[in-house]
This record gives structure tokens, sequence and C-alpha cells, in this order.
């Protein structure tokens, strides 16, 4: 299966199928961005985080650098209005 199939589908299906893709394309950095995404929508925060690193590893001019960036300031948002003192 072709990852430009593999991205247009649900979460649940994509992630085994990149899985099955990174076994045969293992140095894909667009592939691991990619499953990166779909774990973040699938709310798998640390596993899409372990994806966009390993991303940058193999190719550090990735857009992974972008989604990483912008992971990282999702989880780092602080409302102080939420706590109670």
């Amino acid at each position: 299966m072709d990852i430009e199939t593999i991205k247009k589908m649900l979460p649940g299906e994509a992630i085994p199928a990149f899985d099955e893709y990174l076994k045969n394309n293992p140095d894909d950095d667009e592939a691991y961005l990619m499953r990166g995404l779909k774990h973040w929508a699938a709310g798998h925060r640390s596993l899409a985080i372990n994806d966009y690193l390993k991303a940058i590893s193999i190719n550090p001019e990735s857009r992974a650098t972008q989604a990483l960036e912008a992971a990282n300031s999702i989880l780092d948002f602080y409302n102080k209005d939420l706590y109670n003192p």
C-alpha cells in the first residue's frame, strides 16, 4: 500500500498500515510524520511525539519540526483560571 492511500485513512486503520509500510521503508521521514499525526488525532500524544522525533532524526529539515513545536506548544499551555488556589 502506498503512503498517499494510507494518509486518507482514519487513525485506527492508518496507524497499523503505517507500521507495515515503515517495516519496508524505515528511512521515510514523511511516513513517520504522518503516523505521528494519526497518533495525535487518536490521542496518543507520546507516540506522536516519538514519531516526530524519529522523522527529525532521519531528516532535520522535515516538516515534523513544525509538528513537534505545535505539540509542545499545546502541551505547555497553562491556564491559571482552571486552577483553584
